[in-house]
């Protein structure tokens, strides 16, 4: 299964392509403006993008060049446009194919699985689980567990997990973590870093003052180390400043 993004603006063809895809094993949300596509890809990290041309907001070759920014993630273009001047502009652009309208079902699930068996560094079906002591992560299946207890995270909270368990001992600065995470290149606060290592660190078990896996370093970032190798590091701090929110418990939406 494939976690999919269509951002189609037709909904005669977005609804029963999001079925007829659904029924095929993968796990589809869909956008209808090329804004609404590029805030999907950010915040939820689909495996593959569907992306339509005639967007009401933006044309859709430029959502590909925006996408090429700040992700990776395989695109297929698919669209009634079927100049080969186009076509090879738009593949040139960085769309990873290309299928021209109209078309069904069966052919784009088999140019989507043929795409993704290519992988590509934003696909996680070749990455290992990552066990560090209790902490058990899982990036295929993307599920956490400690000590053998499942924990529930948001898809944020989860690749921010993942990325500080891909580094184990390291010290992550909070622009990579936004850079890396959040897709942020430039700008963006370093309080939205602190609020999820603080709602992250919560459903772990822990808190800056006693931490368990998350260490931060005071000036730097924040590091994750098991219970057992967590020898305190120069700058090693006990509490940073955002970490301690009362009032935000269970999930909410990811900033």
């Amino acid at each position: 299964m494939a976690r999919l993004l269509l951002v189609e603006d037709d909904l005669t063809i977005r609804t029963p392509l999001v079925r007829a895809l659904r029924d095929r094993g993968h796990a589809v949300a869909a956008a209808s403006t090329a804004m609404e596509g590029l805030r999907h890809t950010l915040d939820d990290r689909p495996d593959l993008v569907v992306l339509d041309l005639g967007l009401p907001d933006l044309d859709g070759g430029e959502l590909l060049r925006m996408l090429r920014a700040v992700s990776t993630v395989p695109v297929i273009v698919a669209t009634a446009r079927d100049d080969e001047r186009e076509i090879v502009r738009l593949l040139d652009a960085g769309a990873d194919d290309y299928v021209v309208k109209p078309f069904t079902a069966v052919q784009l699930d088999a140019r989507i699985r043929a795409v993704l068996r290519r992988g590509g560094p934003d696909r996680p079906d070749g990455e290992p689980v990552l066990v560090l002591g209790g902490l058990r992560v899982d990036p295929r299946a993307r599920q956490v567990t400690l000590d053998d207890v499942p924990v529930e995270l948001t898809p944020r909270e989860f690749d921010l997990l993942h990325h500080l368990a891909a580094r184990p001992g390291t010290v992550v600065t909070k622009r990579e973590l936004l850079t890396e995470v959040w897709r942020i290149p430039y700008g963006g606060a370093d309080k939205t870093v602190d609020v999820h290592l603080s709602w992250l660190r919560r459903k772990l078990g822990e808190s800056a003052q006693q931490p368990r896996y998350l260490h931060t370093v005071r000036g730097v970032g924040v590091r994750l180390t098991p219970p057992g190798d967590d020898h305190p590091g120069p700058g090693d701090d006990h509490h940073e400043p955002g970490d301690d929110h009362g009032g935000h418990g269970g999930d909410r939406d990811d900033d």
